[in-house]
């Protein structure tokens, strides 16, 4: 960047698209980001107003051309190949998503382009769910929901939550906030991450490598992993049968992170009690997937972390925040790392 000169910020949004994200065209709205919602943001960063100079687009119809002297790119996905070429003034490139599965391999970063995601945009939100979802199967409710299309009544009755175990695996922002919520309720939060540091209302931090030992021990199983190398198939029929018979499972990062043909077989065993799954692949669920008729799994359309009021502003606070560090040749937040993929 030059110092008179100003950053040429290229917004990227999707129209609905099957094949792309949003996939749906409810999440059309909530996920463009438009001049107005840029204009709101920047109000709160006064000190930025006459150094950005953005430009709102959509799809590919006027990528190419802008992307010839686009400094930052704000998207959720792109064309990768040559980008170096396509794109030489471009120095970096926010995601406005957590995961970044979608683009990789990561070997199309151009060595001086850094890449940051959104983390933290879905913590409260997905918090909330996370809690939602445990009450939920603690008190039985697919059960009930599968009485009721049975026409079938049965008092399913359940204890206080306290003192009951969730094992979250996957301990990143949305794991920790759901962390946060439910240990509110006085349950025992064990806790499955890469690096197994210990963290605040965790109980019990585990590193990836000893999932086994504590998969046995969880009433509750909260699901948040990116799907990584590391974490492909990671609940795969193996570990579920090391599971308490009776857990009820929760899954909000990504489908490939779960077998769910052993998912299916589990619940109409009653191995697994009851399951709320967020995650699919692909997105929509078609109306032929076996997952729709599965006796006590309540399908999500992916909603536990995406909130059509706030998640832009929350994008573009990042993007600003980041945009004052860029101008000060500061470290960014949020950096991705090519070779893990988050």
């Amino acid at each position: 960047m030059t110092s008179n000169a100003k950053i040429r910020v290229h917004f990227k949004s999707n129209h609905a698209d099957s094949d792309s994200f949003p996939p749906t065209i409810e999440g059309e709205s909530v996920f463009a980001i438009t001049k107005e919602r840029f204009d709101n943001a920047i109000e709160n960063y006064p000190d930025l107003k006459d150094k950005i100079e953005p430009i709102f687009d959509w799809d590919l119809d006027n990528f190419y051309e802008s992307m010839k002297t686009a400094e930052v790119l704000v998207c959720w996905d792109l064309p990768t190949e040559n980008l170096a070429e396509i794109a030489p003034n471009l120095r970096w490139i926010h995601i406005i998503g957590a995961g970044v599965e979608h683009l990789c391999p990561m070997d199309w970063v151009p060595e001086h382009v850094s890449v940051v995601n959104n983390r933290g945009v879905h913590s409260a939100k997905a918090g909330e769910f996370g809690l939602m979802s445990v009450l939920m199967l603690h008190t039985h409710i697919p059960e009930i929901i599968q009485n009721q299309k049975n026409n079938y009544w049965e008092s399913l009755y359940s204890s206080p939550i306290i003192g009951k175990t969730l094992l979250i695996i996957g301990v990143g922002n949305i794991g920790h906030a759901v962390a946060n919520k439910c240990k509110l309720l006085g349950m025992h939060i064990i806790g499955v991450s890469r690096h197994g540091k210990a963290l605040d209302n965790v109980d019990k931090m585990v590193t990836t490598d000893q999932l086994d030992e504590v998969l046995p021990i969880a009433d509750y199983i909260f699901m948040s992993t990116p799907n990584t190398k590391e974490t492909l198939n990671l609940l795969d029929k193996r570990r579920q049968s090391l599971m308490k018979p009776g857990v009820g499972i929760i899954n909000v990062g990504r489908a490939a992170t779960m077998d769910y043909d052993a998912l299916i077989d589990n619940l109409n065993s009653g191995h697994i009690k009851a399951a709320i799954i967020d995650v699919f692949d692909p997105e929509p669920l078609p109306s032929d997937s076996k997952l729709w008729d599965t006796p006590n799994l309540l399908v999500m359309p992916h909603i536990s972390a995406d909130d059509g009021d706030t998640y832009i502003p929350l994008t573009l606070e990042l993007v600003m925040m980041n945009m004052r560090r860029y101008i000060l040749k500061d470290e960014l937040n949020n950096l991705v790392n090519p070779d893990l993929g988050y």
